[in-house]
């Protein structure tokens, strides 16, 4: 259920201009859109810093499959 939320958020962010790969929570940070980035932390309001947690998940690629992150040649993260 989780994968299918974050395709959708992908989706919207996609429709609103935004890269495919990316949640809308991500770039609202990455973009520093703040008052888009203060509307989705309140709708999270459970987890602190939501936008900021979405952008350094993008960052770190946990939204990939465990064996496509990092750098797959090599095999590092």
């Amino acid at each position: 259920m989780k994968q299918f939320l974050i395709a959708i958020d992908q989706l919207m962010n996609t429709l609103a201009g935004g890269w495919a790969d990316e949640t809308l929570s991500s770039r609202a940070w990455r973009e520093n859109r703040e008052g888009l980035r203060e509307f989705i932390d309140a709708l999270f309001f459970w987890e602190p810093y939501h936008c900021r947690a979405s952008y350094e998940s993008e960052i770190a690629r946990r939204q990939l499959p465990p064996d496509m992150r990092g750098d797959a040649l090599t095999g590092t993260e």
